[in-house]
């Protein structure tokens, strides 16, 4: 796993000051824009990774205790801000700290197609549904693009103006004077929010944004063999772009609630079996719980504690290959008999004597019935 201080270049006790400093300075140096090199992307990802998770606290903390995994099984997003892809410089250092700090590549024309965000939807299904796949209903609310003023904001019967103050492009331009020389700064457009228009008239069903709340009803087929923490996108059912961009996805995370029986280990399943001293020492055929209902399962002579018994392809189906299954392995757990009758003694005697060529002691027969009596 990726230390994100480490990633950073920070002391795990930097302040958020320091962590925005380090990252500054590391993403000048390894974006695409600028650096060149083969892993120069991935590298600038891991920077946004480490970046948004240790400047948010309840992420921080519960990287520093557990690791990325437990991000992940908090329900935290560890895809990071940039999976997704990302801008140039200039909109990356607006969006982060509000300033492009001087870089001159032009910046993303606010009034193209601009693409809908993801949704994550958590899903909790019961065990064998993992196994054998199912199909839920469920209502989730995303932005669809607004009905009454097709999408521009503006009421019916005008239309969006090009911003006055930035000419459109959603950005303007500040020069600081300093010792050191002129600084140019770029900044979001006030008077537009960066969308590079001015809505007069706003439409009053979307209140000029464009994009409404609706909510959908969507099936969602669950398939064979997904295990706890799996994903499932659904392409296009998340929030919608603006000005013709692409909806964005719905991704839905199973979680697998726990069976009273059965654990599952990869496409395999284990469980305990419970076996008297008889049926350990001579062996037999019992009938146990699976997947599949009930099968017959043969108990060799000579069975020990912690021995495995196996049926094969009674497991989970492989995800993507149904017909295809892992094994059920029953644990054995030999069971001291308690409660005995009296010719359940008498023969449990019989075999301590044959076994053994003695009768029991008569202390641990004096114990054994106080033991039983009581």
């Amino acid at each position: 796993m990726s230390d994100y201080y480490e990633i950073l270049g920070v002391d795990r006790n930097a302040t958020k000051d320091e962590i925005k400093s380090a990252f500054r300075k590391k993403a000048r140096q390894y974006h695409p824009d600028v650096n060149k090199a083969p892993d120069a992307e991935a590298k600038f990802k891991e920077l946004g990774k480490a970046y948004e998770t240790l400047m948010d606290d309840n992420k921080r903390a519960t990287y520093d205790r557990y690791g990325e995994d437990g991000l992940r099984d908090a329900g935290f997003n560890t895809s990071g801000p940039f999976d997704g892809g990302f801008g140039d410089l200039n909109d990356i250092f607006e969006s982060f700290f509000g300033g492009s700090f001087g870089f001159t590549r032009e910046s993303s024309n606010p009034n193209g197609p601009q693409d809908g965000s993801d949704l994550r939807m958590n899903l909790q299904i019961e065990f064998e549904e993992a196994v054998f796949g199912v199909k839920k209903t469920k209502q989730i609310v995303h932005l669809e693009q607004c009905d009454e003023c097709n999408g521009t904001g503006a009421e019916k019967g005008t239309k969006p103006e090009t911003c006055p103050t930035c000419g459109g492009t959603g950005k303007v331009q500040y020069v600081t004077q300093t010792p050191l020389g002129s600084f140019r700064q770029i900044a979001t457009c006030s008077d537009c929010g960066g969308s590079g228009k001015k809505i007069t008239h706003p439409c009053k069903k979307c209140g000029g944004s464009g994009r409404v709340e609706a909510e959908r009803t969507i099936t969602l087929n669950i398939p064979a063999g997904v295990n706890d923490g799996s994903k499932i996108r659904l392409s296009g059912e998340g929030n919608c772009g603006k000005n013709g961009g692409r909806t964005g996805d719905l991704i839905v995370v199973i979680y697998v609630k726990e069976h009273e029986k059965f654990k599952r280990k990869g496409f395999d399943i284990y469980s305990k079996l419970e076996v008297s001293f008889p049926q350990a020492a001579l062996g037999d055929i019992v009938e146990v719980d699976t997947l599949d209902g009930k099968k017959e399962l043969s108990i060799p002579q000579g069975a020990e504690e912690e021995n495995m018994l196996q049926l094969k392809g009674v497991g989970v189906p492989y995800l993507g290959s149904p017909n295809k299954r892992g094994n059920h392995y029953f644990v054995i757990d030999i069971v001291t008999p308690r409660n005995l009758t009296e010719e359940e003694k008498q023969l449990y005697r019989k075999l301590y004597e044959i076994r053994h060529k003695k009768k029991p002691s008569s202390k641990f027969v004096d114990k054994m019935k106080n033991v039983l009596h009581n």
